[in-house]
Order: structure tokens, then C-alpha cells, then sequence
């Protein structure tokens, strides 16, 4: 038996600021945005090569605004990755790796396979991370 995620619900404050940051800033790709009446709007967004989407909107979740925390955004090549979302103006946190037990700067050495790592929010404070697997020197 398979089992697929393909869609997370966030919560968000207001539909169409979210929509323009993930959009826009983030580079995903709008698959919806539905609405049914004032009380029913869904937004469904796919980050760039994703199976998976997330959805935002009026009348889908009663989860606080932001309290969504972690979610992994996993990529080839974290410096580019991140270098790609700065230039686009996400506030994304410096590359870091776990060294001796203890966060230090810069991806991991050996850029190796769930090492590296780097953050960013959503303008609601829902959280990403950025986590490198699969990179080619």
C-alpha cells in the first residue's frame, strides 16, 4: 500500500498577502485559487518540483495564523537554493550544519545527504526549512 502526501494545510492571516509571498517571493506555482462566496476561498500552491502542495484560504482551517513549524523543503544544492529565495527577497536564514554536536556556519563540509540547513517564515510565521540532499560537486 502507498501512501502519498500531497497537500498540507497553512494558516494564514490574510489569503491574498500569502498568496503573493508564496507566489512571488517563494516560486511556487498557483494550481488554484477557487472561491465559493464570501465564507470559501481555497489557494493551492506547488513549490518548483514538488509532489506535494500546500493550501491556504477563508473557511479550510480553524489553526492560528502561523502556527504551522518546520516544514522541509528539500534541495540539491542549499547555497543556490538559498542564494535563488534572497534574490526573490525571503528573508532566509544563513546555511548551517551540525559540527561536534553544535551548530556551525556554512553548509556541512562533505555536504553530506540531511546536513545541511537553512530557514525561512512566511509573512503569517509559518516556518520552512531548506535541507540539501543529493548534492553533486
Amino acid at each position: 500500500m502507498e501512501m502519498r502526501l500531497e497537500l498540507v494545510l497553512l494558516p494564514v492571516a490574510d489569503v491574498d498577502r500569502a498568496k503573493a509571498f508564496y507566489e512571488q517571493q517563494a516560486g511556487f506555482r498557483v494550481d488554484v485559487d477557487h472561491r465559493a462566496g464570501s465564507d470559501f476561498r481555497v489557494v493551492q500552491l506547488t513549490p518548483p518540483g514538488s509532489a506535494c502542495s500546500v493550501s491556504f484560504g477563508v473557511g479550510i482551517s480553524s489553526e492560528a495564523p502561523g502556527s504551522v513549524r518546520g516544514l522541509h523543503l528539500v534541495v540539491t544544492d542549499i547555497v543556490a537554493a538559498r542564494d535563488e529565495l534572497v534574490g526573490r527577497g525571503v528573508a532566509v536564514g544563513e546555511v548551517r550544519h551540525i559540527a561536534g554536536g553544535e551548530w556551525a556556519s556554512g553548509p556541512h563540509p562533505e555536504r553530506g545527504d540531511y546536513n545541511s540547513f537553512a530557514d525561512f517564515a512566511d509573512p503569517d510565521g509559518n516556518t520552512w526549512v531548506l535541507q540539501e540532499r543529493g548534492h553533486v560537486r
